[in-house]
């Protein structure tokens, strides 16, 4: 009966690249491939940031994280959404007014070129660091299942297959394509997690719910826990949350590329605000399963279980206690999360190094050279990605928190960036350049080498979420101060805004 799964899983695979080649249709210019000549709907591009954020991580790694702990994690979502509103107010006018395909380029219109350049090699290496620990985090329940069947595979020989079926859409449709297969692919993963969690639901004893309530697994509001070592700590979460957001979805290209997408401001104002909403109850309704899990292990330790890492927990429900068929929907569930992220990164990589550097170094302004390049910087892409997804073994905390941490260490920079060019006028593109390195050092020996006390006569890192508000900080302290030596706001020798 198990063969019904790999049945699901192998249509699925094949289905989703025919899909998206037939969604999107001929690609005719750059324009089309890098932003789908900006007449998507809005509800689509939602969908897509929705899908795109996803990933693998809070399919496997959220439930983990009520299993753990409680619901604290939801306080992250509240400060998602407030910086989603301040990104589609501030940020996005400026992008739609310049007609822009790439967030950097703005920064290449405020400051210069090097800037511009600087902020795109700083995205390429952050969207590779994580977004490779999210093609790793998807091989862990794959290859759960395929030692079920008595198949046993490395994690980079799943990484290698899965980034195989996703660049062949991503390749020929170009954001289309992954924009519509994203729409899809979130149906697939949020019914399959309904699902799960209806079955799941059915083998739990009648009292479970008062029994987790009574034990504190519901608990939304964090007050107690440090602000500063806690990165659920309400504050914290809220705050910290709210600024990376800000830079996630204003300052990474992988979010604003989709936003820029759609027909109009309105309509990507509505598409990331709306996403934000859909984000809190995708992580309501894995938190909420990974509760559900708490109860039907009996709160049992990973390790009293027999897993090697506490992020295995609800692959191992899956494949052991859903019936043949339904195990095979959600696997394709969790390859859909994944193939919307990598997907998605592949196409803005290729538009980044396209745009941002390929562009402005060759001067190329042939459309139809820019279209091959774009088309050529998705297959290396997509080979890197495999090699970085490798350099990923095993992880002791949910992955998912050490995926945002990572794309904390750098998030600072960027929307900092952004900030001084509205914000600091006189500020010129050399304290710009400074203030960008500066903060990079700074957070990073945060991250690496400063520790504070735990409240349990131990020590530990500073809580990931006020990385990117550390940065943010250093380049405006920085970048403002160096601008104060110059005596006008005139720029001499810089473009102007």
């Amino acid at each position: 009966m198990r063969a019904l799964d790999l049945v699901v899983i192998g249509v699925y695979l094949i289905a989703m690249p025919v899909v998206g080649i037939l969604l999107s249709g001929r690609q005719k210019s750059s324009q089309d491939y890098f932003v789908g000549s900006r007449r998507l709907p809005w509800w689509a591009v939602c969908f897509s940031v929705v899908a795109t954020e996803t990933s693998t991580l809070t399919v496997i790694s959220v439930p983990t994280v009520a299993y753990l702990g409680s619901f604290t994690y939801l306080q992250l979502a509240l400060g998602y959404l407030i910086g989603r509103i301040v990104v589609a107010f501030v940020l996005l006018p400026r992008y739609f007014a310049g007609n822009l395909v790439s967030a950097y380029a703005f920064l290449g219109q405020r400051f210069g070129s090097a800037l511009q350049g600087t902020a795109s090699v700083t995205f390429l290496i952050t969207r590779l660091l994580a977004d490779g620990l999210r093609l790793f985090a998807t091989a862990i329940p794959v290859k759960v299942m395929l030692l079920a069947f008595g198949v046993d595979l490395a994690y980079w020989q799943i990484v290698l297959l899965l980034a195989a079926f996703t660049v062949v859409y991503t390749y020929l449709g170009g954001i289309k394509a992954v924009v519509w297969v994203d729409a899809i692919q979130l149906v697939v993963y949020i019914g399959g997690a309904i699902l799960a969690g209806v079955v799941l639901a059915g083998k739990l004893p009648s009292d479970w719910f008062s029994h987790a309530l009574a034990e504190g697994k519901f608990q939304l509001l964090d007050f107690s826990s440090s602000i500063v070592t806690d990165q659920y700590a309400f504050f914290t979460a809220v705050l910290g949350g709210a600024v990376f957001a800000m830079a996630s979805h204003g300052a990474d290209q992988l979010m604003v590329q989709r936003l820029l997408a759609c027909r109009t401001l309105r309509d990507s104002q509505k598409a990331l605000i709306t996403s934000g909403v859909v984000v809190g109850l995708q992580f309501g309704l894995f938190l909420f399963i990974g509760t559900m899990l708490w109860s039907f292990f009996r709160g049992a330790s990973p390790d009293q279980l027999g897993m090697a890492s506490s992020d295995e927990l609800f692959p191992r429900f899956i494949v052991n206690d859903l019936p043949p068929g339904l195990s095979g929907l959600f696997i394709a569930g969790i390859l859909a999360a994944a193939m919307s992220t990598l997907g998605s990164s592949l196409n803005s990589l290729s538009t980044s190094t396209v745009s941002d550097l390929y562009q402005r170094l060759t001067k190329r302004g042939d459309d139809s050279a820019v279209l091959r390049m774009g088309r050529i910087w998705t297959l290396v892409w997509a080979l890197v990605f495999v090699v970085f997804a490798s350099m990923f073994t095993s992880t002791e905390n949910p992955v998912v928190e050490v995926g945002l941490s990572i794309a904390s260490y750098t998030y600072g920079a960027l929307l900092g960036a952004f900030l001084l060019g509205l914000l600091v006028k006189r500020a010129r593109q050399t304290d710009a350049i400074i203030a960008f390195a500066a903060t990079l050092v700074v957070v990073l020996f945060f991250v690496f080498g400063v520790t504070f006390p735990d409240g349990e006569g131990g020590r530990t890192s500073l809580a990931f979420p006020w990385y990117t508000p550390l940065g943010v900080l250093v380049t405006l302290a920085v970048g403002g101060l160096l601008s104060l030596r110059h005596r006008t706001e005139e720029r001499e020798g810089d473009p102007v805004p």
